[in-house]
């Protein structure tokens, strides 16, 4: 079995197609120029999902809410689900 590196479920050979579209597209001086413009746009939205997040958690601190409770619940639950499909997937896997 032949395992290839992946990224976001994209194959290599794949990468390598777009960048060749996007060079053929754009030509190899933009690519520079486009990938600082992708680079600075999701700095800008990292830096919004913080800024989110902490004003989730200072509106919960302030409001007396313990989400610690609700993580813990939610991370058992996803647990006993992947502890589940790894039950199911391993007498598939045994079978083949």
């Amino acid at each position: 079995m032949i395992l290839h590196s992946t990224f976001l479920f994209i194959g290599t050979t794949e990468v390598m197609f777009i960048l060749f579209i996007v060079v053929m597209v754009f030509g190899a001086d933009k690519v520079p120029d486009i990938a600082k413009g992708m680079g600075k746009g999701m700095r800008t939205l990292r830096d919004a999902t913080n800024d989110l997040k902490s004003e989730i958690t200072k509106t919960t601190e302030k409001n007396g809410i313990n989400t610690s409770e609700y993580t813990k619940s939610i991370t058992e639950e996803i647990q006993k689900v992947k502890d589940e499909v790894e039950d199911t997937v391993g007498s598939i896997k045994r079978k083949m």
